[in-house]
């Protein structure tokens, strides 16, 4: 229970279903300052308070637990992702570490029989196997974000708002008088309650890579204050005026070399995966298959051939797809079934080796 509306939703929902809950309040160890407390963010002091007095109303025990340390191994990998010329994802590495892996943990030692959040996404089990479906709402589908979570995690889930809009979890809290009815969502990354992740390598006195704006033939266009302020993509905020909008094309901290390119530049045929997992279904460890693949939150899948090679992966692009970043996770869908996914770990884009993307370490 994060002190959010869809959690206190998902916790009612079962609660009147008959289910004995327990609710759990994730503590990550970063403070926020009563000046921030208003701002869309999760794991507050007062995100605290709201999620036990919302179980308090449903009448079921409450605990918050303390994953400071778990926390900071995240916060680390942030940082190094970034240090490394990456973009993180680090809501999936949560999901996957935390609140699953580590809170079935906890369901365990409280005799639990699994966990449920507020995620929306559709779990089933058909023939012995989890199938998992994006949720009813696209707008609020959370099911990407899944797709690093192991199969035997998922299916001790239960996701009880997979099937409703959000416009109705909203309406059902205020019907029932859950105090979290219209508390905004959470959007900021939970232990970056400024939403300024740079702020992160100041406070921790991380030296960042400093460096030169080139174009893709290597002229310099400018000068900035560290590779990891870019990601992939990126049009503005670079501070170099054009007559033709430029993107961040590549990352090179090795060099501090920023590279700034067209639109076109920015697209990838293919891209490499490392640490593939598969959700319900059975997949050769050599073979290819025919996909859908999403490549960030919020992008509209598209069709692609994976060549599957044990762990790891190449996906073809049919047509070449644009802002690919390494760092962030490829999930696969078949129609609305999400069946797996990897890391990405570097791109092959249609232009110069300036353009060539960075791999990423084994995580």
């Amino acid at each position: 229970m994060s002190g959010g509306v869809d959690s206190s939703v998902a916790a009612h929902l079962l609660h009147v279903a008959g289910h004995p809950l327990v609710g759990l309040f994730m503590r990550n160890g970063v403070h926020v300052e009563a000046s921030q407390s208003h701002k869309k963010s999760c794991c507050s002091v007062s995100d605290a308070r709201d999620a036990r007095m919302v179980a308090g109303g449903l009448g079921i025990p409450f605990q918050a637990v303390d994953l400071k340390e778990e926390f900071g191994a995240i916060i680390r990998h942030f940082l190094a992702e970034y240090a490394a010329g990456r973009t993180p994802n680090p809501c999936a590495i949560c999901n996957r570490d935390l609140k699953f892996r580590r809170l079935l943990q906890f369901a365990d030692e409280l005799g639990c029989a699994g966990v449920a959040t507020g995620h929306y996404a559709q779990i089933a089990i058909e023939d012995g196997r989890v199938v998992l479906r994006r949720g009813v709402d696209r707008d609020k589908d959370q099911s990407y974000q899944l797709f690093p979570v192991a199969e035997r995690d998922l299916a001790r889930a239960r996701l009880p708002l997979g099937s409703m809009k959000k416009s109705a979890v909203r309406a059902l809290a205020s019907s029932v008088g859950l105090r979290t009815a219209r508390k905004a969502d959470s959007q900021e990354i939970c232990f970056v309650p400024s939403n300024d992740y740079r702020k992160l390598f100041a406070e921790r006195g991380i030296a960042t890579h400093q460096g030169k704006l080139v174009d893709s033939s290597g002229r310099i266009l400018g000068e900035h204050a560290g590779t990891e302020h870019f990601t992939i993509g990126q049009r503005r905020g670079h501070g170099v005026a054009s007559s033709a909008p430029l993107y961040v094309v590549a990352l090179h901290p090795e060099s501090g070399t920023v590279v700034l390119g067209s639109l076109e530049e920015c697209c990838a045929r293919s891209m490499e995966l490392g640490e593939l997992n598969w959700i319900g279904v059975d997949v050769p460890s050599q073979g290819e298959l025919r996909v859908e693949v999403q490549v960030r939150y919020h992008h509209v899948p598209v069709p692609a051939s994976v060549q599957v090679r044990g762990a790891e992966a190449t996906v073809v692009f049919d047509t070449p797809e644009l802002a690919v970043t390494p760092g962030q996770g490829a999930a696969f869908y078949v129609g609305e079934r999400l069946i797996g996914g990897g890391w990405i770990r570097n791109t092959e884009l249609s232009t110069s080796p300036w353009h060539s993307a960075p791999a990423a370490h084994s995580r």
